[in-house]
């Protein structure tokens, strides 16, 4: 019976993965070598981060930093930020679109140790599965979003838009990608 049971988690993990990577072509996500990160990394950088000129918001998964943009210049940050933990990656795009902003938002995936939602206060969402910037603790993991401080969330909750570009990458593989060119 365990056997079964081993071979059954074996397939959801693939099927899982499967799933995940066909949803990367539909959210904005771009991958090293597909076109989108191609084009971003023929853009010019915002200086002292990997995200390009074109993009509202940046997170460096390496760093664990994130900054606001406007007009191809710094507008906020660095600050510190903190991303999914093992197993629940946030992740990597450089087209990556906020879709929806919600102040009051409760998760449907986390919940606290009493059962009920974990709260996602000033949330903005930016890719599919409900990974978002929100107000959370920038020394604890996330389940896949970008937390920030209470008065980061607040000015990225004010600030970013429907429609405004974030971009999220590791700094080193742009750093690699963009020498290869």
């Amino acid at each position: 019976m365990s056997e079964i049971r081993r071979i059954r988690g074996r397939r959801r993990a693939v099927i899982a993965s499967l799933v995940a990577t066909a949803g990367l072509a539909f959210t904005g996500t771009a991958l090293a070598g597909s076109p989108a990160a191609e084009a971003a990394h023929d853009e010019a950088l915002v200086p002292g981060t990997p995200c390009t000129v074109t993009a509202k918001s940046c997170v460096d998964l390496d760093s664990q930093q994130a900054w606001l943009f406007q007009d191809g210049k710094i507008l906020r940050g660095p600050v510190p930020v903190a991303t999914g933990g093992s197993g629940e990656a946030t992740p990597i795009g450089h087209s990556l679109r906020v879709y929806r902003k919600d102040a009051k938002h409760v998760s449907q995936e986390s919940r606290l140790p009493s059962g009920a939602p974990a709260p996602m206060p000033l949330s903005v969402f930016f890719n599919d599965g409900g990974i978002a910037f929100h107000s959370g603790s920038p020394d604890r993991s996330s389940a896949g979003c970008v937390h920030l401080n209470q008065a980061d969330a607040q000015a990225w909750f004010d600030y970013l838009q429907v429609g405004d570009k974030v971009q999220v990458l590791s700094a080193e593989a742009e750093k690699a990608a963009r020498a290869q060119r």
